[in-house]
Formats: C-alpha cells, structure tokens, sequence
C-alpha cells in the first residue's frame, strides 16, 4: 500500500510516520477493551451469585445461560454489522456500538432478578459481536503493511486488556461497582475515538476521495504523498462497483473458498480449542480442582499471562509469519491440555493430588501462552487480510457468526460435557481437536506475512511469485 514505484522490479516504498495509525487503533481498542470485560464479568460474578448468601441466587442452569447469551447477542450483532458499517461508516459504526454497552452494565447495576441479566447478557452481545467484525476491519485499513501485522494483534491484546482487567476488578469491586467501572471504560473510548479520522478505504469506495486525502495525511504524515496509495484503493473499489456479492459467489471465487477456508476454519478451532470455556469459568475450574492456591488469584494469574503474551505475539507476529505461530500454538495447547485432563483424571480415579497442585495452574497458563501467541490473534488478522475489498463485509460478519456460535456451543455445552463425560474426557476433547488444527494450519492457511492486499489475492489465486528479500 506505501509503494511509489519500482526499482529493478522491486517495491519502493515511502517512508511514513506511524503514531495516528497507532493512536487511532489503540483509541478504537478502548472498545475491544469493553468485548473483553463483558466475555469474563461471569467468571467473577457466576460463583458469588450460585453461593448460598448471594442476593440474588441463580441455578448452574441459569447461569449458564447468564454466560451464553453474551454468545447469542454476538451472533445477532456480528451478521449485519459489515453491510452497516459498509453504508455509515467504519467510524460511525463502531461509535454507535457504545450504545448497547451502557445499556446493559445499566441493567446489570439495578437488576434484582435473572431475567434482566438475560436481557443485559444478550444486549452486551450485540455490540460484542459487532465490534469482533468492526475493530479488525478498520485497524486493517487505516495500516500500512508495515504495521499491519502489529496494529492487527492489538485487537486480541487488548481484548485481554479487557479480561484480566474484569479479573481483578471483579475481585476486589462490590457488583454494581464492578458495572460501573465497565462501562466508564467505555466513555473513555467514546471520548478519545470521535477525534480519530474514518477509514480512507470506506471513504474512497464512497467517492470522497478528498476526504480520504485527507484522512491518509493524518495517518501517515504531512509529508507523505498519498498519491499512489489512493489510486490503488480506488482501483480496488472500481473493481467491486456496482455489485452485492453473495455467500455463493464466493463459493463460485476458487480464491475466494481457500480464503473462506482458511478464516473460517481458524475461527472454529480458535473457539474450539475451548478457550472461552477456561475464561468464562476460571475460577470455577479452580475450585473443582482443589489447586492449593486461591482460585480467584489463579485466573488474575493465567489473565495476566495471556495478556503478557498477547503483547508479545503483536511484536513478533511480522517477524515469525502467521503459519509458524499457528502451528506451535495448536501443538502446544494440545499438550497442555492434555496434562490438565490428566489432572482430573487423577483426582477422579481417587489419586492423591496434593503433590500435584501445581499442575492446573501450569497447564493453564501454559494454554494461555500458546493460544496467545497463535490463536489468540491471528485468526483475526487473517480475517481482515485474506479477503478482496468486495467481499471483506459479507466474509468478516459470517467468520464473527461462526466464532460466536463457537462461543456459544462451548460456553453453553462445557458444564454438561463436565457432568456427562468427566472433566478430564472434556479437556482431552479439546486437546484432539487442537491436534487436528495444526495438521489443517500446515496444509491449508496461506503465509501472509508481508505480502499487499494484491499481493495476497495472486497467492490464493495460486499465482506463485519469486521471493523478495526481507527488507
């Protein structure tokens, strides 16, 4: 996207400067922040509304659903948030989307009974699943391919931002506090993301390509010459003028169904690796366990270890490439949750585990490394990469539907896969299917690593290019 020219028939490109691409999509995360503290609130709060004094006592049953519904609301946001923000707007859109936040932590501080923590679940849940198709689609096209591979994985960073920060705060705040707090988070991303410019890619396929001038000044500087650049987005935009692409054209694309291969089946063994399933009960995982160390403290633990590591896979994700971190993410998960399932099979057999409590605490926070490095983020960046500009919107709202329905079958299924099949029979499940994502990673996801948008549509179109040097 920065190349001027061709020298010897290798890119040149301009230099840029870099701070509003960070500014904007960090401003833009304040809300992913939000996602993150919505999917881990019932981690905290599920075990003190099952206790016996709790003022408000629900059922397993109930609060499994107090868990899903969050699910269901993504899948019902998710579906039509491209094709709107297609017609307002990238930045619009994802303003609009603080709306359903507030709403429902407003619910949560005065709800006396659990059919208003339905109701604020759900509602949380549209913006949820919006903002998963949104915050990756706009981050994608205000970054050069420089940044992008960084810019991309503060998506999944700062979803952990969200989720540690619900951990602790959950466990040091009283329950109405604790709502409050999340929603301030908020009207703080309301406050700093109404001064970031729109997405110059919307902006030229809307014809307002002074506009996007002038947004491509802000996010690159002054001096940069934004000439070339617009001329290949308002090439790609002319390329898609005038047609509603649907889910069968796309099946119709050869290099459309490897991309929808390739995101779609990330998406899936991201949220089949169980990952929400370990988040959303933590600490309930802990108490069933019988770990010697508090299980409260144990998930802020295993939170601030996937936080740690999701920073670190946004510094190397453009240095190592997507394929390997997906590769040594699965294998690994796989391993650990296969000594975690060994744990409980141990304890259930009427083994002896106080020597061994140390092992839950590690298996998890061993999964939370991998899955942070590879699964955690890539499978979103892929998303916002792998698909041409015409089908960008249909294909991101479909994989965030597929994600979130994962979420759901997961969260909703993972206490009676417990009850039914032992929870050493659910965590080796998990472990399979993490074994079978590295043999799908290897054969069928393609490297985008430093590769243009053009670029990647000639590798799925199997157009095999001579290798440029690293720069």
């Amino acid at each position: 996207m920065e190349a001027t020219g061709m020298i010897n028939g290798v890119p040149v490109r301009q230099e840029s400067k870099k701070l509003w691409q960070y500014l904007a999509s960090i401003s833009g995360c304040l809300l992913v922040v939000g996602v993150g503290t919505a999917m881990a609130w019932t981690s905290t709060v599920l075990p003190k509304l099952s206790a016996e004094d709790s003022w408000m006592p629900i059922t397993k049953e109930e609060g499994s659903w107090v868990s899903s519904l969050c699910a269901l609301g993504a899948i019902a946001g998710a579906f039509p948030s491209g094709k709107i923000a297609d017609k307002i707007g990238r930045k619009k859109s994802l303003l609009l989307l603080s709306g359903p936040f507030l709403v429902s932590w407003g619910i949560i501080v005065i709800a006396k009974e659990v059919r208003l923590l339905y109701m604020a679940r759900f509602v949380v849940g549209i913006s949820v699943g919006a903002g998963c198709v949104l915050a990756p689609t706009y981050i994608s096209e205000i970054s050069e391919v420089s940044t992008r591979g960084t810019l991309g994985a503060l998506f999944q960073l700062f979803l952990t931002v969200g989720i540690f920060g619900a951990f602790v705060l959950g466990s040091v705040l009283e329950y109405a506090m604790f709502a409050m707090v999340c929603g301030l988070v908020i009207v703080l991303f309301l406050l700093t993301f109404y001064w970031m410019p729109e997405s110059p890619v919307w902006l030229v396929g809307q014809r307002r390509k002074q506009d996007a001038t002038l947004a491509l000044l802000v996010l690159r500087g002054n001096d940069y010459d934004p000439g070339e650049e617009l001329n290949e987005m308002q090439a790609a935009s002319e390329a898609c003028a005038g047609g509603n692409v649907t889910l069968l054209d796309m099946f119709k694309s050869p290099s459309q169904r490897k991309a929808m291969l390739a995101s779609f089946g990330m998406m899936f063994f991201q949220q089949a690796s169980g990952v929400n399933a370990v988040i959303f009960y933590t600490v309930m995982i802990f108490e069933a366990s019988g770990s010697s160390m508090p299980p409260t403290l144990a998930s802020i633990v295993v939170a601030f270890v996937q936080l740690v590591m999701s920073g670190i896979a946004a510094v190397i994700v453009d240095r190592a490439g997507r394929k390997p971190l997906l590769v040594l993410s699965a294998g690994v998960a796989s391993f650990s949750l296969i000594a975690l399932g060994y744990y409980f099979n141990m304890k259930d057999d009427g083994t002896d585990v106080s020597s061994y409590g140390w092992l839950p605490l590690t298996s998890l926070i061993v999964f939370m490394v991998a899955f942070s490095i590879g699964l955690g983020p890539v499978p979103w960046m892929l998303m916002g990469e792998l698909f041409s500009a015409e089908t960008k919107a249909i294909a991101s709202s479909i994989a965030v539907v597929l994600n979130w329905f994962m979420v759901f079958v997961v969260t909703k299924t993972f206490p009676t896969m417990n009850d039914e099949l032992g929870t050493s029979a659910t965590f080796w499940i998990f472990a399979a299917i993490m074994a079978s994502a590295v043999a799908f990673t290897y054969f069928l996801v393609p490297e985008t690593k430093g590769k243009t948008y053009p670029e990647i549509q000639l590798l799925l179109q199997g157009v095999v290019e001579k290798k440029k040097p690293d720069p």
